[in-house]
């Protein structure tokens, strides 16, 4: 299937600068694009759309989420951390089926995919299940199955080493699967010493909550006379193919482990925000030359899967931190969104509007009022756009989502399960 987008704008890198092209033409071959241009293609093509005010930008990547979760929006609002896990968000989960991931996960992808997100990093139980959702949806995913209270658990190193054989490369290799660490405050450090090895040993990526809060810090420093970065450096767990979320409390010594170690960071402005854990020090991190991505966390720390105020807020926080009004700016906040985040989940020729990279796409229907600007249309996908704004989601050249209906996704019977799993 050839598929044609005329007349409209295109956000892609012209030396090494997000630049718009106006009046373009943006063609798909297969899951490829194809063509990119001001004038339009000779060849022909079997479907042709006139995208008029529309912006096609690359597709954006939600590199730390817990999926399911969205069965506990709302859940212990207004608590800190600690608490909110232990009193709410831990018993809730020992009540979780396959059954109920498996809803969760298809209600997150119409979410994520109604706001211009193509491709996500969960860590959550049941992946298997969210595999199948993913899988189905059209959509792509890095998705693991962590460990954590192996003590109680003793198979769950042998379980998550089998789900990583059997689905990473899955759907035509849009699944990719990760191993994961929830953390050094749930995790015994020799199950974790024996995990990383084997982890290393395969080449395998790395899914970690590093560093959320100043107590898991002081705690770690109490328990083992090292910070958490430096906890998960000892175990061999920080290299290029490592993604670390949060990442709030960082010491510079801590900082320099994760460059030198070319650890992907993913910054969750929002949740951060929300549990009061503090800010993560990305400008910092971006000058030591970290890869940074965007995560939203889960929906019950967020409380929603909006990639574009996580973009909106990572823009704007630091710049108040710092009082610098130069730190962040649109450039460097969707290269994090897109490029970066491609980088982070080890997905080759994507996250570029580029001739010869994956067709994922997201288009904005510029007719609205707060997207209307004689300036710089750049800047409006960090201060202006919402996620409402998404008028078409494409995945691999194909369309999933387009002006509010799912095409590979009953919308009708998610809904229906999702009441139902709510109202228990």
């Amino acid at each position: 299937m050839k598929i044609l987008f005329q007349n409209c704008k295109i956000l892609m890198r012209q030396q090494a600068r997000f630049e718009i092209l106006e009046n373009a033409c943006l063609g798909v071959d297969g899951d490829t694009i194809c063509h990119i241009g001001e004038e339009s293609p000779r060849e022909a093509y079997d479907i042709t759309r006139d995208y008029t005010d529309k912006l096609l930008i690359p597709g954006l990547y939600n590199c730390h989420t817990h999926s399911p979760m969205v069965l506990f929006r709302g859940a212990g609002n207004d608590k800190p951390l600690e608490q909110w896990l232990t009193q709410y968000i831990f018993p809730l989960e020992s009540r979780l089926t396959a059954e109920a991931v498996k809803t969760a996960s298809e209600f997150a992808i119409m979410e994520m995919l109604a706001g211009g997100i193509v491709s996500f990093t969960d860590m959550y139980f049941f992946p298997e299940e969210t595999a199948k959702a993913v899988a189905d949806s059209g959509m792509k995913a890095n998705l693991g199955k962590h460990i954590q209270f192996t003590a109680q658990n003793p198979d769950l190193i042998q379980d998550s080493l089998q789900f990583v054989r059997d689905y990473d490369g899955a759907a035509n290799g849009r699944i990719l699967a990760d191993f994961g660490i929830h953390s050094c405050y749930t995790c015994e450090k020799t199950a974790a010493e024996e995990y990383t090895a084997l982890c290393n040993e395969a080449g395998g990526r790395l899914h970690i909550h590093l560093a959320e809060t100043k107590k898991e810090y002081n705690d770690c420093l109490a328990q083992y006379g090292v910070s958490p970065a430096e906890w998960f450096a000892a175990i061999g767990a920080l290299h290029e193919r490592t993604t670390a979320a949060h990442c709030v409390v960082l010491s510079e010594s801590d900082r320099a482990l994760l460059a030198q170690n070319q650890v992907n960071v993913v910054h969750c402005p929002t949740s951060n925000l929300k549990l009061g854990s503090g800010f993560a020090p990305i400008p910092e991190l971006l000058k030591e030359g970290v890869n940074v991505a965007l995560g939203t966390d889960g929906a019950a720390s967020n409380n929603n899967l909006n990639l574009f105020e996580e973009m909106h807020l990572a823009a704007i926080l630091h710049n108040g931190r710092l009082q610098d009004s130069t730190v962040m700016n649109t450039q460097t906040v969707m290269q994090m969104a897109t490029m970066g985040a491609a980088k982070a989940q080890g997905r080759e020729n994507c996250g570029e509007l580029k001739v010869g990279y994956k067709a994922d796409i997201a288009a904005l229907d510029l007719n609205k009022p707060h997207l209307l600007s004689g300036y710089d249309d750049r800047s409006l996908l960090t201060y202006s756009a919402q996620s409402s704004d998404v008028c078409m989601t494409m995945v691999d050249g194909k369309i999933l989502y387009e002006n509010g209906a799912y095409l590979t996704i009953d919308q009708e019977r998610v809904y229906r399960a999702m009441r139902e799993l709510l109202a228990d």
